[in-house]
């Protein structure tokens, strides 16, 4: 890796490993974190020189990210080539992502299920699985719609809310036996 300093170098190789675990290549997780330190944006060719990654490797990398909407144009001005940078908040880029993984693991599980949910059991072992496929789907629905309203949430409110952490327990304990719910 050309002109990296050894920190960024070690967080493009630790964001190629990780990027395996979160449905991305390792190039993809390494041109994410390359772009992610830079001050300014990158074009294709940039990113080949720093990370000596093939210019095909790079292309997919970078149709992958922005597939994934982590990744934004940039145009320079007098320059034809297409230049890339990520967004600056933080709060947008884990927005995106989750709202992503969404897209692409839960939704499409929440379909299945309310398939399978949806025809009738014939066998006594059929229900017990129903059964338990509709608890996993009771689950992931109540996240997704959690989800739905953290969403609409400033990134200041949710911050403060996340920083409660288990005492937010203490504040709905303390509410009303009907306000509860």
């Amino acid at each position: 890796m050309k002109n990296l300093s050894p920190l960024a170098e070690r967080f493009v190789l630790h964001a190629g490993e990780m990027g395996r675990h979160w449905g991305m290549s390792r190039t993809t997780g390494q041109i994410y974190a390359l772009l992610y330190l830079s001050a300014q944006p990158l074009n294709a060719d940039d990113i080949v020189d720093s990370l000596g990654m093939s210019r095909s490797n790079v292309g997919a990398g970078l149709k992958a990210l922005a597939s994934w909407r982590l990744i934004e144009q940039a145009p320079q001005p007098g320059d034809r080539r297409e230049f890339f940078m990520t967004p600056d908040d933080s709060w947008e880029v884990l927005r995106r992502f989750v709202v992503e993984k969404r897209r692409r693991e839960v939704e499409p599980t929440l379909l299945l299920l309310r398939e399978v949910l949806h025809r009738e059991a014939l066998q006594e072992d059929e229900r017990q699985d129903q059964a338990r496929l509709r608890a996993l789907y009771d689950l992931l629905d109540l996240v997704n719609s959690w989800f739905d309203d953290v969403q609409k949430l400033s990134p200041q409110t949710l911050e403060r809310l996340m920083r409660l952490g288990s005492r937010v327990a203490r504040v709905l304990d303390a509410l009303p036996p009907g306000r509860r719910e």
